[in-house]
C-alpha cells in the first residue's frame, strides 16, 4: 500500500477532522499502536496518506467501526459537517435486553407488582 499521493491527507488527522477521536494525538496513538486498517491492511504510521474511496476499520470505544472515507476535510468542523466525510459500514449492533436488576432496592414499580401479589 502506498502512502503518499496527490489529494490525500494524513490519517491521524483525518480521523481526528471525522471526529472519531478528541485530540489528533489521541488519533495518532490509536495509529500508531496498530489498531488500524487501512483498504484491509494494518497500519503504523500516523502520517501515512489516505483519499477518498479507502476503507478503515478501528476501534472505538467497546465497537469497531468501519468506514470508507467519501471526502477530505479541509477543517474539523461541526458534527454534522463531520459526518459528510464518510459512510458508515458498520453492521448494526445488536439489541442487548435491558440489564436485570439483581438485589438493591426495588423501584416503585416493582413494588407496587409486589403489593398487588401480596393482596390476592
Amino acid at each position: 500500500m502506498s502512502c503518499a499521493s496527490a489529494q490525500r491527507l494524513r490519517l491521524d488527522k483525518w480521523l481526528w477532522q471525522a471526529r472519531f477521536f478528541k485530540t489528533r494525538s489521541l488519533a495518532a496513538r490509536q495509529v500508531s499502536g496498530g489498531h488500524v486498517r487501512v483498504n484491509g491492511a494494518r497500519v503504523t504510521k500516523p502520517a501515512c496518506a489516505v483519499g477518498a474511496g479507502d476503507v478503515l476499520t478501528f476501534a472505538q470505544a467497546r465497537q469497531v467501526r468501519v468506514v470508507r472515507i467519501a471526502a477530505l476535510g479541509v477543517r474539523r468542523g461541526p458534527a454534522s459537517e463531520a459526518q459528510t466525510l464518510y459512510e458508515d459500514l458498520s453492521p448494526p449492533e445488536p439489541l442487548e435486553p435491558a440489564p436485570v436488576r439483581v438485589g438493591g432496592r426495588p423501584t416503585k414499580k416493582a413494588r407496587r407488582a409486589l403489593d398487588a401479589l401480596r393482596d390476592d
